[in-house]
């Protein structure tokens, strides 16, 4: 190895070891559950996106199966070149049917739809406006393009007006207002109703990242902008397949003029294969299923409530969150990770959270509920969470 870059490596690794965040992934032996197997023992799974446990639903499993019979392991190619298989196609009509709009366009992730969106749309002249603590992927998105950027206050409408304001008087040209509809981190909701005023006021195109409430929020899961009513309001919905809809995968939902221009556009569409068949099929079925079952969303709103009254009874700070996101805050990184790993050894596995994905003073355990946890998965993890509560004298 190159002596520079081996002595780079070391001294960033030992600085991750000093602050006691030096972390290894843990190891998940068997399907993604609300109990899995994990570096060899069974523990009670709190910080995994499969919200409504469709990783293992047998509709989800058995689409993957046959998908991968009939069309084999991989696209071939990018779909502009080799072809676009049908299943794409039925999984975008069957996006865009959920979430109300004329259309859809898958991408290979979240954070590409994210970085694709944001980058093709905006140009020199344009400008973006943006939550503070936006999804990393919106952020790098704003990176790499050559618009102007602003970011208003963490859900404080009163700056991103005045943002907005300003920009008008400068008769800036197109303005993209982007947030997410959950924040990944703290739990909390953008208030979109108030966000699609003030682009209708000031001619802005709202654009929501509904990657953690897809599943979650709204009718049968639909999202935020379903939750708001803002139907027709609402000019571009990114959301991810690897949370709620158990599998993996991007999307961007809107026009029909908007998709036909990000597959002619969007470098990551044009550049990188997309899903396998089995992923691609799984995803479809995913989204039947949340039609077709909206008891399962029923049932994690159960356990969430659940889980938080728990908490709160013990005395924890779970922050301003109103979703299946609870954060634990901890007040630093290398007592969040004992945190963690006290959990872990009392059989549940709650992630340590820490700068950079945090303020280190907002260092904290992250927590998500699924629906198919049980009342008793639920009350043993709050039995672990007082015991290491009261030994690291957070409670």
């Amino acid at each position: 190895m190159n002596r520079r870059l081996e002595a780079f490596l070391d001294g960033e690794i030992a600085a991750l070891k000093e602050r006691g965040i030096f972390r290894r992934p843990r190891v998940l032996e068997g399907p993604a559950g609300p109990r899995v197997r994990m570096d060899g023992r069974t523990i009670i799974q709190l910080s995994s996106n499969n919200y409504l446990g469709l990783t293992t639903h047998p509709r989800v499993v058995e689409a993957a199966r046959r998908a991968l019979e009939e069309f084999g392991a991989g696209p071939g190619a990018v779909r502009t070149i080799a072809g676009t298989m049908s299943l794409h196609l039925d999984l975008e009509r069957r996006l865009a049917r959920f979430k109300g709009t004329e259309a859809a366009l898958v991408f290979q992730s979240g954070y590409t739809a994210n970085v694709g969106v944001v980058s093709t749309l905006m140009q020199e002249g344009d400008l973006i406006v943006s939550d503070e603590l936006n999804h990393a992927s919106i952020i790098d998105g704003c990176r790499l393009c050559k618009a102007e950027r602003a970011i208003y206050r963490h859900l404080d409408y009163g700056h991103l007006r005045d943002i907005l304001r300003a920009a008008r008087q400068k008769s800036t040209s197109k303005i993209l207002v982007v947030a997410d509809g959950v924040f990944s981190m703290d739990g909390d909701l953008s208030d979109l109703r108030t966000i699609a005023s003030l682009c209708e006021e000031f001619d802005a195109i709202p654009m929501v990242d509904d990657a953690h409430a897809t599943g979650v929020m709204g009718r049968n899961g639909r999202g935020t902008v379903d939750h708001f009513d803002l139907r027709g309001r609402w000019d571009i919905q990114i959301g991810t397949m690897s949370k709620a809809f158990g599998a993996m995968g991007g999307y961007v939902c809107g026009s029909t003029p908007l998709m036909e221009f990000y597959v002619h556009k969007a470098r990551p569409f044009l550049f990188s294969s997309s899903h396998p068949p089995a992923v691609i099929a799984a995803c479809a079925a995913a989204v039947q299923v949340m039609e077709d079952e909206p008891e399962l969303v029923a049932r994690l709103w159960e356990n969430t409530r659940q889980f938080k009254e728990g908490l709160k009874r013990l005395g924890f700070d779970t922050g301003a969150s109103v979703t299946p996101i609870t954060p634990v805050i901890i007040g630093s990184g290398a007592k969040a990770a004992r945190f963690s790993d006290e959990l872990f050894a009392r059989g549940v596995f709650a992630q340590g959270i820490f700068f950079p994905m945090v303020a280190e003073e907002k260092s904290r355990v992250r927590t998500i509920v699924m629906a198919t946890h049980t009342k008793r998965d639920l009350e043993e993890a709050l039995g672990a969470f007082e015991e290491v509560g009261r030994l690291l004298d957070v409670i």
